[in-house]
Parts: structure tokens; sequence; C-alpha cells
């Protein structure tokens, strides 16, 4: 046994020693194959950086970055003490906070019953009409969302009713998670189902003979094996918190319900893009990003204290 433990970890240090040698004779085409990647990640990634510096100037477009003059804090401060930032701030972690209740179980437990069609072919089809909301354009989906809750809509059809939903804010935060997870929940399951089959079908089939039901075959054999997989993702969700998305927002968004509907993004594209305060709008936007950070690395904190040290 020691001799051919020993046999097995000298082939596989040649093997390294092989690969080593390879690279070191053919790095010129491991150069050639990383350029692009790392060429485009410099420029569309790092380089843009330096568009933070707008956030801490009266920004004028002619003049530059570097011509404007430098205000330090002054836009933050002035978001701070807006009127309106509260509003802006519970609007979007609303939408965020409620969205993640309610829509990261959804494609947990869409995986889940999933996994218990046995019928190969009935599972995929199922899965095919699941995963096509996810290719429909976000314009699209508020379009057809608006047409279906319209006074003479479906709903209101089925309903009897004549109301226009989409002017209603206490209706806004409703249909837009409602429309999230009617088009993500399917494509979103794709990865907690490929995880499930790493289940142990032998333990699941012991389970079963053992006389367990459904909800005690998932704790006991399928929650193990995804278990990892949910709290990165989790955490992940939770660092992307205050990014609602601005485009179904905005698109959802009528002078009617913009009590609820306008959020962090929205104003950021407001103040920048329509009124041309750029510098007002950068800062708003990193002081967004900056507040997606600080949740990302507390939560992470946190789910290694509860996961005894597992976090991403």
């Amino acid at each position: 046994m020691k001799s051919a433990s020993a046999a097995a970890g000298k082939a596989k240090g040649n093997r390294f020693h092989n690969t080593l040698v390879y690279v070191r004779q053919h790095w010129q085409l491991y150069v050639l194959f990383m350029l692009p990647a790392f060429l485009l990640t410099i420029i569309f990634r790092y380089i843009p950086m330096g568009g933070i510096a707008i956030a801490f100037t009266e920004y004028n477009p002619i003049r530059g970055i570097l011509g404007s003059e430098w205000i330090g804090f002054a836009n933050f401060t002035r978001f701070l003490h807006s009127p309106d930032f509260i509003r802006y701030l519970v609007n979007t972690l609303k939408l965020s906070v409620f969205g993640l209740l309610w829509g990261f179980p959804a494609p947990i437990l869409l995986a889940f019953l999933l996994n218990r069609i046995i019928n190969t072919k009935t599972r995929q089809k199922i899965q095919l009409v699941l995963y096509m909301p996810n290719f429909i354009s976000v314009i699209v989906l508020c379009g057809i969302v608006r047409i279906l809750l319209s006074p003479t809509g479906m709903v209101n059809s089925l309903l009897g009713t004549q109301f226009n939903f989409m002017t209603m804010p206490s209706a806004f935060r409703t249909i837009y998670i409602a429309s999230g997870i009617w088009q993500g929940a399917g494509w979103a399951s794709i990865i907690y189902t490929a995880a499930l089959s790493n289940a142990s079908k032998d333990l699941k089939e012991a389970a079963v003979i053992d006389g367990a039901n459904i909800i005690q075959q998932i704790k006991a054999v399928e929650w193990p094996a995804i278990k990892d997989t949910v709290l990165i993702q989790f955490i992940m969700s939770v660092g992307n918190i205050m990014s609602v998305g601005f485009e179904k927002a905005y698109a959802l968004q009528t002078d009617l319900n913009l009590n609820t509907s306008e959020i962090i993004s929205t104003y950021v594209y407001k103040k920048g893009l329509l009124d041309g305060d750029y510098g007002f709008s950068t800062a708003v936007g990193l002081f967004n990003t900056v507040i997606n950070v600080i949740l990302l690395i507390s939560m992470n904190q946190l789910v290694k204290k509860m996961n005894d040290g597992k976090g991403i």
C-alpha cells in the first residue's frame, strides 16, 4: 500500500513538473490567449473607475474632470440633506428587501419541485416553459404587465373591475416583485437543480425505505447538497440589495405612483441625463455602491459566523 501511494504521488509530481516545463517553453501562447481578456478588463472595468472623481467636482463636460471645480463631499452632503433622501432610500430598500424575501426562495422551491419529477422528458418540457420568460426583454415584459393591468386588461376582466393598477402607489411593489419572480425564478433555479444532481440517490432511497416523507427527504438528503450554493447566492443577493433594476422600475413608473416607484437608480438617471447634473448624480450612484459593498462584507462575515467559517 505504501509503495502504491508513493508511486501515485511520484506520478502526480512528474505530471506537475511536465506541465510547468511545457508552460515555460510555450509561454507566448498563454500570453496571447490571455491578453484580449486582460485588455478588455482593464479598458472597460478599471479605467472607467477614474470617473468616480466626477462625484467630487462641479463637473463641466467641456472642461473635463481635471478642469472642473473640486468641491469635495458637497454633492454627498447635498443628497443626504435633500428632503426626499429618506423616501428614495426607503423605496429602494423596500423593493430590494421584499424582493429578496419573496424572490430568493422561489427558485429553490422550484428546484425541489422539479427534482421530484421522475420522467425526464416531462421535466425538460416544464423547465423549458419556466425558462422562457427570462429571455423576454425587460421593456417588453413591462409592456405586457401594463396591458394585463390596464382598466380593460385581462386581470380586471377576470375580477370584474376597472382599476388602473399602474396608477396605484400601493400596488407598485407587488407588481414589480411578482413580475420579477415570474421572469427570473425559472432561470435562477438552474443552479440549484444542478446542485441537486449531486444529492446521493442511495441516501434518498434509504430515506424512502425508512418511511421519510417529502419534507424529511428534502431536509436530510437534498438540502445538504445545495446548502453551500444557497449561502453563496444569498450573500451575493444581499450585496446587490441596493441595486434595484433601473430599466424595470423606470418602465413601470407613472406620474401617479412616483411616491413608491421613485428609487435611487431612477433618481440618478433623472438628475444625471435629464437635468445634466453629472457631479451630483455620480455622487448618488457612488453612495449606492458603497452601501452595497458594506452590506456584502457584513453579510459575508455574518454567514461565516453562522456557518462554521464558510462564506465567499
